[in-house]
């Protein structure tokens, strides 16, 4: 019987408001939640106190879990400059925290992590968290729904490195996995 080693994911849905993140642990196929939440800066005074404390609060849960690798969803583009740039800030910060640590970073879409969830790149954040429910078998609809965005992020980045590591390549159409395997053309 072959033994599963277990590998720890950490999971980041960047703001600076709100940060949602969710350390996840796959062994086999079983995947356990071990710690989920979110880091409110809402009450800080000021956009360097946030990226501080997102700095400081994804240290910690490195440390404290000590993860092989994160995933971060990669702000989608909006409107308002604004917004978008203290975003891709929280998100440089976060990034740069697991970079610190040695974990390396990889970056999804917001439909990416949809689609890997639940099979549709537009579902809504209430969607998601129905089907996270449904993988992992427990309830999430306490949770914030940035901190569920977190756990998609995770399960995504899961199923990613696990499709990875399954040894197969992976063809982006016919003719390439043809060139590669001419013997199962008939």
């Amino acid at each position: 019987m072959k033994e599963h080693k277990k590998i720890r994911y950490i999971g980041i849905d960047p703001g600076t408001n709100v940060l949602g993140y969710a350390i996840i642990e796959k062994k086999g196929k079983l995947i356990t939640i071990i710690d989920v939440g979110v880091l409110n800066m809402k009450s800080l005074p000021d956009h360097q106190q946030k990226l501080k404390t997102i700095f400081q609060g994804i240290q910690s849960l490195i440390n404290m879990h000590h993860p092989k690798e994160m995933a971060i969803e990669a702000p989608f583009f909006g409107k308002n400059v604004q917004s978008m740039l203290k975003l891709g800030r929280a998100q440089g910060v976060a990034m740069a925290a697991g970079i610190t640590n040695n974990v390396p970073v990889v970056e999804y879409s917001p439909r990416k992590i949809k689609q890997a969830v639940t099979g549709n790149g537009n579902a809504s954040k209430e969607q998601v968290a129905a089907m996270l429910e449904t993988i992992l078998k427990i309830k999430v609809n306490d949770l914030p729904l940035d901190a569920t965005d977190a756990l998609a992020t995770a399960i995504c980045h899961c199923y990613r490195a696990a499709s990875a590591l399954d040894g197969k390549k992976k063809y982006n159409n016919w003719s390439s996995f043809l060139a590669d395997n001419p013997k199962k053309a008939k």
